[in-house]
Parts: C-alpha cells; structure tokens; sequence
C-alpha cells in the first residue's frame, strides 16, 4: 500500500516541481536544506531567499517585453514595487539591483524613498508612483521630494481637494496622474473602491481643474482590480472601460502617456497553482493595442506595481510540532511552537491559503490532522479552508519531531503582523533569517533579527526594570 507521506504528495499532485524537491524524507525549498536551517536556528523561524525578488521581477520584464515585441507596440514598459507588501530595506536592495520603479502608499514611504536615493539605489530617472489617499505629511513629503528636484515623483490623485494641496506646497511645475475608482466585484460589500474618482467623471475633472492649469502636467490615468489580474469576465470589462477613458482622456490631453494597470499578479498558493502569465500580458496589451489604434491614438506606456508577485514567493515560515491532542473521534490537533495569529496573519484574517508542506519524514505514514496555533484564541488555527482542502501530515510521534513549512508568505505578513513589536497573547515574535547564493551558486544566510525576548516585550508595555 502506499501510505508513505511522499506517496500522498506525489498521488495529488505534479512532484518534484521547480522549487520544491526531497533530498531523501526531507524537503528542499530552492535547493536549500530546510532540516539543515532547523538544525542551525531551530523553530519557529522565518527566512527570505532573496534571489526569488530578481527572479520574479526579471520574468515579469521579460513577459511584457515578449509581448510588446508579439503585438508591436510601440511604447515602454516600467516595473514598480509595491512598498506596502514589504518595506524592509533587505527587500529595497534586491528588488532595485534590477532597475526597477517604486510605488507609496503613505508619509513614510517617501522617507525611505529619500534614504533610497541618499544611498544610491535608485537615481532622479526612477519613477516614483505616489498612490493612496493624501494628507498633511504626505503631501508635505510628496511636495519636497519634487522641490528637491526629483521631477519624476508622480502624485496618483484620489479625491478632487488633493490637487489644492499639493499646488499648495509644490514650487513650479509639476506631474500628475489621476485614479479611477473601479467599480468592484457583484459579490463584494460594496459597489465602488472607495479609492479614486469615478469613470465618468474623470475627463470632466481634468477639464475643468487641470487643463487650462499651467501648473499641472496629466501623465498617467491609474488603474487598480481589488481582486487582482484575473482571466474573469469581471477583469476584462473593467479593463474595457479602463481604456474607453483613456483614449477620452488622451483626446483631450496630449501630454498624458501613461497607462497604470496597478498590481495583481497572483502567487503559488498550492502545488497545484496553474496561471499563464505571458497568456493574460499578451491578452490585456493587445486590447490596448487594437482599442488606441481604432481611435487613432498613440498606445500609453504601461505601469505595473507589483506587490506580493515580487515579494511573496521569497518568504517561508518553518514550525515545530509540539504536541497532538486528540479532541474527539474525528479530531486530532497538532499545535505549533508558534501562532498563526502572530506569524501568518492572512491565514486568520481572510482566509489566504499558503504552500504547506512536511519538512521532514516523508517516507512516514500519514493521517488527517488539524493545526492550531500558541494562543488562547479559539480563531488561532489552519485548517481545510485555507489548505484547499484536508490537511495531512506525517504521524504525530513524540520520538521523532516533525517540522512543516509555509512557503510563498513574504508579502506583507510581517507588517500586518507589527513586526518588532506586541502580539496576540504576547507570543514572540521568530527569529528571521536572510538567504542569499553568490553567483556561484554557494548559499549564505545571515540572522536578521532573533526571536524576541520577554525583556523585549515588557520594555515596549512600560514595565521598567528594577535598579
């Protein structure tokens, strides 16, 4: 009978894959030994392998650039980071060694814009994208990075009251581009992203407060799909009516030559992940192509901002089993030597599945199990529906430890999470390693932060330590 662990895995689904292969029962994550990182830093533990940033930037470059070259249009394509999915500066380094762009979302994204610069990694010619409702600091941050000279920081504007306060600030001349507020899914709470300004009333907008202002030069139109770049009946039509205003715009104003398709590229979230990339670029540049081309206009330049497509699928997250508890009949729980809650947000909040796998004793037998976290929280668990469907791992045996990773969490669990800071139930926070392969291939890692410690934790509640 094949009862073996492995035999499960390989019975549901395509193995070994690209990522993803065994060295004997245990599992290897971009040829990197995952016992070996467990033996050297133990559990919980969180890493990034840094080579997954280059790599998915210079697909998605590659991928658009195929598909310009296929459908000959005639215009550039820039790649932006979406900083919100991860800030940290380790994430900065390797994402702008590949001549990319950036994107903020609020006040302090501007600040680590301006250490960006001050550093060197990125120069006045980097397009700096600046979306998300703004006030006060923002617009003050976003007003000095152009004062200093960088001419290519291009507020997305949200509401009609952003453009008095940026004129308001801003010395000269200066870019701009405008939002549109999709209209959302049928399904979802509400009809329309609370985010930008409506379809039909842009071109009216920019006739009436930007056109005739020699102040402001219009240069992108901004489109962003809550739900992501999907092959869906939805996408394709808003992507439809996305156009209509730009060839309305781009009419009306010469000087806008930028179309944002926002962010959205899903990520592996299971072995049995199946999305053609090069398939939906090819489809969503050739309805631009055909639909400027039947109006008569130039084809815009193409914006991307990509989130968790550059970051997600660098980050992993390795946990210990503690301990079984047998509930009922039915119900055996494996609780982890953390918290999904603390760790991996997203599990808890909305449901978001991740790659899921043993790290170790494949050639074991299996069973059914059910995951909880650390915490006193009854919500602190991972269960069918975020795993697709039921949960199996080598059997609990307390003689022999059994490690399980989360693959492809490296956007934005750690800020959702408040890193370095309070967590449900005061459950520390993991120690995080960095992964890194010189161009001979040879691995390094490095601690980036350690787990925290109780002194941490009661220095950030107030508690002073007695003299």
């Amino acid at each position: 009978m094949n009862t073996k662990y492995s035999d499960l895995i390989n019975q549901t689904y395509y193995f070994p894959q690209a990522e993803f292969k065994l060295n004997k029962d245990n599992l290897l994550f971009h040829n990197i030994d995952l016992m070996k990182l467990v033996e050297q830093y133990g559990t919980p533990l969180k890493f990034t392998y840094l080579p997954q940033i280059s790599e998915n930037i210079n697909k998605a470059k590659a991928w658009f650039r195929k598909s310009m070259e296929k459908n000959k249009y005639e215009a550039k394509y820039y790649y932006c980071y979406c900083t919100k999915s991860s800030h940290f500066e380790y994430i900065m380094n390797e994402a702008f060694k590949n001549n990319i762009h950036i994107e903020t979302s609020s006040a302090f994204d501007v600040n680590i814009v301006e250490n960006l610069l001050e550093n060197g990694k990125i120069n006045k010619s980097t397009y700096v994208i600046c979306n998300g409702f703004k006030r006060d600091e923002y617009i003050s941050n976003i007003a000095r990075l152009i004062n200093n000279g960088h001419k290519n920081t291009i507020p997305i504007i949200d509401n009609y009251e952003e453009l008095d306060l940026l004129q308001a600030e801003i010395k000269g001349k200066f870019k701009i581009g405008i939002r549109i507020a999709a209209e959302e899914e049928p399904k979802f709470e509400f009809y329309t992203s609370r985010l930008g300004i409506g379809y039909k009333n842009i071109v009216s907008f920019y006739k009436k407060q930007i056109q005739e202002n020699d102040k402001l030069e219009l240069k992108m139109l901004h489109f962003f799909i809550n739900t992501g770049i999907n092959d869906t009946s939805y996408y394709w039509n808003e992507l439809v009516k996305c156009i209509k205003v730009y060839i309305a715009l781009k009419k009306e104003c010469p000087t806008l030559d930028g179309l944002n398709i926002g962010g959205g590229f899903p990520i592996k979230n299971s072995l049995a992940f199946e999305y053609d990339y090069q398939y939906m670029i090819d489809e969503i540049i050739n309805q631009i192509k055909i639909a400027c081309d039947e109006a008569e206009v130039d084809v815009p330049n193409i914006f991307t901002e990509f989130g968790s497509f550059t970051v997600g699928e660098s980050g992993g997250a390795i946990y210990q089993i503690l301990y079984q508890k047998q509930q009922n009949d039915r119900e055996k729980w494996n609780m982890i030597d953390s918290s999904f809650i603390t760790t991996l947000p997203d599990t808890w909040a909305i449901n978001k599945r991740f790659i899921m796998l043993a790290v170790n004793r494949w050639n074991d037998t299996y069973e059914r199990v059910l995951l909880g976290g650390l915490t006193c929280d009854s919500d602190d668990y991972y269960n069918s529906e975020q795993n697709m469907n039921a949960i199996y791992l080598p059997k609990y045996n307390k003689e022999k430890p059994l490690y399980i990773g989360f693959f492809n969490t490296g956007a934005y669990q750690e800020t959702i999470g408040g890193y370095g800071g309070l967590h449900h139930c005061l459950i520390p926070q993991p120690k995080h390693i960095l992964i890194d392969r010189d161009e001979n291939g040879i691995l390094a890692t490095e601690v980036f932060s350690e787990q925290q410690t109780s002194d941490d934790v009661l220095k950030i509640l107030g508690y002073k330590k007695k003299l």
